[in-house]
Order: C-alpha cells, then structure tokens, then sequence
C-alpha cells in the first residue's frame, strides 16, 4: 500500500477519530458474548493498537 500524506491538523485528527474508534471497539469486545465475533474484535484491538503506538512515536 501507499504512503498517505497528512497535514498537521489531519494527523491530529486522523489519531483523534482512531482513539475514539479503538475505545468503542474495546467496549464492543467486552459486551461480547460470541467467541468467535470476540477474536475477530480482538484481532481488530490489536491492529488498532499497533496503528495508534506507530503514530504516538511519529508524535502526531
């Protein structure tokens, strides 16, 4: 995939919107109760993670 150039202010907002998206789905994985559907989530958790710790270190 291709690299995506952002402005300041989108980067910040990009890393906002990302925040928000991953506490929701954190929410969503505790009120689970299928298994399978809950790996799926925590898959999502930890691709999100990882997305959200590479932008912190880029300080956005």
């Amino acid at each position: 995939m291709g690299r995506l150039d952002l402005t300041p202010e989108e980067e910040k907002e990009l890393l906002s919107f990302i925040e928000r998206y991953y506490h929701d789905l954190r929410v969503e994985i505790a009120n689970t109760d299928d298994r399978e559907f809950r790996r799926s989530l925590k898959h999502k958790e930890a691709v999100i993670r990882g997305i959200l710790d590479r932008m912190k270190v880029m300080n956005v």
